[in-house]
């Protein structure tokens, strides 16, 4: 097996340190308000490496402390992370012929692993594009489970109140809207999810609102791309 040379990895590392700063802090959050609920290191350790999906595993908390069953469970991960259909399909070309490594790169597709391979500028200058791929994709992902760890730990030393803690990911999330508006130029994608979670909330009420807004944004988004 050829060894991947320290250009790369560098440049994959130096790449990643945006997102290391950002999946710490969600990370810790994370590991904290799973060990409040009673779950240890090793349910961070487990959840982080196979789920790996930062708002998913938050909502995990819930489902777990309250019970959900496996149908519940699965239709919600489904349409939480199914923008993520949309991400592996621009990526069929970018991941061809990576060999073994495709089946994790799959499984780490995040939002910020997307935005730094997304793009052939991305890989700009870089011999071993494949490498980074996966050096991305692993460091990612290692950020996150590290901060998961730090934060059950830290919740076994030191006493915490956790209330709005999981408000951490809603900023994340506010954050990158605000971003993506200011920088899109067409804001109707952005529009639909706004005006479709509102009026699904106001339909459903609080606590049934997200799947038939997940449903009606998909249905949206389909009909404006074959009205385009």
């Amino acid at each position: 097996m050829r060894a991947v040379s320290k250009d790369t990895v560098k440049k994959a590392f130096t790449a990643t340190i945006p997102v290391m700063t950002g999946y710490l802090v969600l990370a810790i959050g994370f590991g904290i308000l799973l060990k409040t609920k009673g779950y240890g290191v090793g349910w961070s350790i487990a959840m982080s490496g196979f789920i790996y999906a930062g708002s998913m595993q938050y909502l995990a908390i819930d489902l777990l402390c309250g019970g959900a069953g496996l149908l519940t469970t699965a239709v919600t991960t489904l349409m939480v992370n199914a923008r993520h259909l949309f991400y592996g399909i621009s990526m069929v070309e970018r991941y061809q012929n990576t060999g073994k490594k495709k089946p994790y790169l799959i499984f780490a597709l995040t939002d910020e692993t997307y935005s730094l391979v997304c793009s052939e500028e991305s890989v700009k200058g870089i011999k071993e594009p494949k490498e980074y791929y996966f050096l991305v994709s692993l460091f990612n992902q290692s950020y996150w489970v590290l901060g998961s760890i730090i934060g059950s730990l830290l919740g076994n030393i030191i006493p915490f109140n956790v209330e709005g803690i999981d408000f951490a990911l809603t900023a994340l999330f506010v954050t990158i809207f605000v971003e993506q508006w200011l920088t899109a130029k067409s804001h109707v994608p952005a529009l639909i999810g706004v005006i479709s979670s509102v009026v699904c909330l106001v339909i459903f009420g609080a606590d049934s609102f997200l799947i038939p807004a997940m449903i009606v944004i998909v249905a949206l988004l389909i009909l404006q791309k074959e009205l385009l």
